[in-house]
């Protein structure tokens, strides 16, 4: 019997995902436009980031839209796990640790691995709220270590 093995059996304890919701506002309803922030090259984003920028976005349509004017999806998820090799600093540390030898690491945070032009998060909502959801996406976008544009995936004859 062959097994095939992963790299996440050698990781003794896998960092939890802080991102607490991936789906917000009014989850029923149907809208007519939908907008969404993609990176303009390829990145890793960490949850932490991610969840920001939930916040960020999620907070300010909720404010602007009302909590059933809008739908707000998170479209990534965070699976690649990031090590890191604690290095010692101070007097003698050299005689303590073996620098890169056998240096897999200790894991420190998970990110999603997007590619260019993935889309991040969508907001769907209706034509009042078109400047708002565009203003949430642009907020959403700072948490980000990448440059995003905003794309209008639906509903584009509507706002014009």
């Amino acid at each position: 019997m062959v097994r095939a093995y992963t790299r996440r059996e050698y990781i003794k304890k896998i960092p939890g995902v802080k991102i607490v919701q991936y789906d917000m506002g009014n989850l029923s309803g149907s809208f007519p436009l939908s907008l969404s922030l993609a990176v303009k090259a390829p990145a890793q984003i960490t949850h932490n980031a991610l969840e920001a920028a939930r916040i960020a976005s999620n907070r300010y349509m909720q404010r602007k839209a009302g909590r059933m004017g809008y739908h707000l999806k998170i479209r990534v998820y965070p699976h690649h796990i990031i090590r890191e090799n604690p290095m010692a600093t101070g007097a003698g540390a050299d005689r303590v640790q073996d620098g890169m030898r056998k240096a897999f690491g200790k894991p420190v945070s998970s990110v999603a691995l997007v590619k260019k032009n993935q889309r991040i998060i969508t907001i769907e909502t209706n034509k009042r709220n078109f400047k708002n959801a565009k203003e949430a996406l642009r907020r959403a976008a700072m948490k980000f270590p990448v440059p995003c544009k905003i794309i209008i995936d639906r509903g584009e004859e509507l706002i014009k």
